[in-house]
């Protein structure tokens, strides 16, 4: 297993600086992880930092609340694939979800997919706030919605990624979908515990550590 390439290698506060960014995007090449995960205002600078370098970028949009309009999230999508992203983490809107509304947020999603253009897109379901039965509600939606990837959390809520939500995530979409955990991966056993659960992709920002050990 190469672990690196199961790592989007992870910067989304709100105080990073241009400095680094660019350490993040160097890390990224230098340990070959798959992508960078980091907020829109990035993108093009991530996109050509990391140009030829087999590095992608993933944009996280509507990050971290996922409460913003669908015409806003369809925005930013549509401006992280102008800038150069290669995937998008979109984030739930956990709102409409625990009200009911399971075809607003099917609505929403595919509303982000088309705006993708094809490029992959993951939904941060925030599984901290849900309970199985609402994991699973979400993941119905992200796949009605066209998405390629359900997500465990965004690492800003009450908690992260968990080895039972991985599973019963994976339980839930089968083969049809990929998982990304994310959110308190810290560790090199953390990380193989995600993916021995389930997980395709690992989000974090100890990317670095992670595979060092």
């Amino acid at each position: 297993m190469e672990l690196n390439q199961y790592m989007d290698h992870t910067l989304l506060k709100q105080n990073a600086t241009e400095e680094q960014l660019a350490k993040l995007c160097d890390e990224a090449r230098e340990w070959h992880f798959k992508t960078v995960s980091i907020n829109g205002t990035w993108t093009r600078f991530a996109a050509d930092r990391l140009a030829g370098s087999g590095v992608g970028v993933t944009t996280c949009i509507s990050f971290p609340l996922g409460a913003c309009s669908t015409a806003g999230k369809v925005a930013e999508a549509r401006q992280a694939v102008a800038d150069g992203t290669t995937e998008i983490d979109m984030v739930l809107n956990v709102g409409k979800l625990l009200s009911g509304d399971d075809d607003y947020c099917t609505r929403d999603i595919a509303a982000v997919v088309e705006a993708a253009q094809g490029h992959p897109v993951k939904v941060i379901l925030e599984c901290c706030l849900l309970t199985d039965e609402q994991i699973v509600r979400a993941c119905k939606c992200a796949e009605a919605g066209g998405a390629t990837f359900v997500k465990t959390s965004t690492g800003f809520s009450t908690g992260g990624a968990t080895v039972h939500d991985v599973e019963l995530m994976r339980k839930t979409v089968g083969d049809r979908m990929k998982i990304k955990a994310a959110g308190g991966i810290h560790t090199k056993a953390e990380a193989l515990a995600m993916i021995a659960a389930g997980a395709d992709r690992i989000g974090a920002s100890a990317s670095v550590a992670i595979c060092s050990e």
